[in-house]
C-alpha cells in the first residue's frame, strides 16, 4: 500500500560523486518535474548558469534523464511498490568517483576530489529536490507526465502490427491498440496482478523483471524474424494476455469499464 502513502520517492544515496554532470534516473512520470527544476537551479560548477542551460551547451538537456536501473536506490519503489521514483546524482566528466563502498569513501576524501566544493554541490541537489517536493505538495494537479507511457505502448503496438501476418498465420489474435491509463496512479496499476510477488517481486510491466514484462514480450516477438523455430506460441499467448489484462485492469480501475476486449488469448 506504499502508493497510498507516497506520491513520489527521491533517492540521494549516491547523490554527490562529482560536480560536472547531473544524472536523473527516473520514472517517466517525473520527467516534467525534473525538467522544470533544472531550469531554476544554478549549476554548482558554472556560476550564473542553470543546470538546464549548461546541459544544453554540453549537447542537450535530454542527456540528464536516464532510465531506472536495477541497482538504483529508486528502482524498487517503482518496480516493486508502484511509486514514481527518481535517483539524482552529480558525476565527474573525467572519471567516476573511485572510492564508493571502500574505507576511503569519507567526507574529507570527497571534499578533496571536489576541490572543496562539496557544500556547493549539496546545495544544488537540495534545491532541486526542494523545488520538486514543493510542486508535488502545492500544485492542485500533480505535475506528472502521464502521457509518457503512451509512446512506449504505441511503439510496441507498432511491433505487433509489423508481425501481424505471422501472428495470424499461427492462429494468434490480431494486434490491437494498447494505451495505458491516464492517471498519476499508473505506476501502481502497472504492477501485474498475475504474477506472484514472492517469485517475481518486480511486477511492473515496463520497469520490472520477468516474463510478464513488455521487454520480455518484445524480445520473444522478435524471434518471429530472427529465429522462428524458438518462438513459443503458448508462452507468447500467456505473455500477451498478462500484459494486456494488466493494461485493461488498470484502465478499468481508474476510469470505469472503458476498454472491452475479447479474451481470445
Amino acid at each position: 500500500m506504499l502508493h497510498l502513502k507516497a506520491v513520489a520517492y527521491f533517492s540521494l544515496d549516491q547523490a554527490v560523486m562529482g560536480d560536472d554532470n547531473l544524472s536523473a534516473y527516473a520514472s517517466p512520470l517525473l520527467l516534467d518535474l525534473i525538467e522544470s527544476a533544472i531550469k531554476q537551479v544554478e549549476h554548482p560548477k558554472h556560476t550564473g548558469q542553470s543546470i538546464y542551460s549548461q546541459a544544453e551547451k554540453d549537447g542537450g538537456s535530454w542527456k540528464i534523464i536516464k532510465p531506472l536501473y536495477l541497482n538504483s536506490g529508486a528502482y524498487s519503489f517503482t518496480a516493486f511498490g508502484g511509486v514514481p521514483a527518481m535517483e539524482l546524482r552529480f558525476n565527474e566528466d573525467s572519471r567516476p568517483y573511485p572510492f564508493v563502498n571502500t574505507p576511503l569513501d569519507t567526507p574529507g576524501r570527497l571534499q578533496e576530489v571536489l576541490g572543496g566544493r562539496l557544500g556547493v554541490v549539496g546545495r544544488s541537489l537540495g534545491e532541486l529536490v526542494g523545488l520538486m517536493v514543493l510542486r508535488l505538495a502545492h500544485d492542485h494537479i500533480l505535475p506528472l507526465r502521464i502521457t509518457t507511457y503512451s509512446h512506449t505502448a504505441l511503439q510496441f503496438s507498432a511491433q505487433l502490427n509489423k508481425h501481424s501476418a505471422e501472428l495470424q498465420a499461427r492462429g494468434l489474435p490480431p494486434p490491437s491498440s494498447l494505451l495505458p491509463p491516464p492517471s498519476s496512479l499508473v505506476e501502481y496499476y502497472f504492477l501485474s496482478q498475475y504474477v506472484s510477488v514472492v517469485e517475481t517481486p518486480f511486477r511492473h510491466v515496463v520497469h520490472g523483471r520477468g516474463e510478464h514484462t513488455l521487454s520480455a514480450l518484445a524480445e520473444h516477438l522478435s524471434l518471429l524474424t530472427s529465429d522462428p523455430g524458438r518462438f513459443n506460441e503458448v508462452l507468447f499467448r500467456r505473455q500477451l494476455a498478462l500484459f494486456t489484462w494488466t493494461l485493461q485492469g488498470a484502465a478499468n480501475a481508474l476510469s470505469g469499464d472503458i476498454w472491452n476486449i475479447d479474451n481470445v488469448f
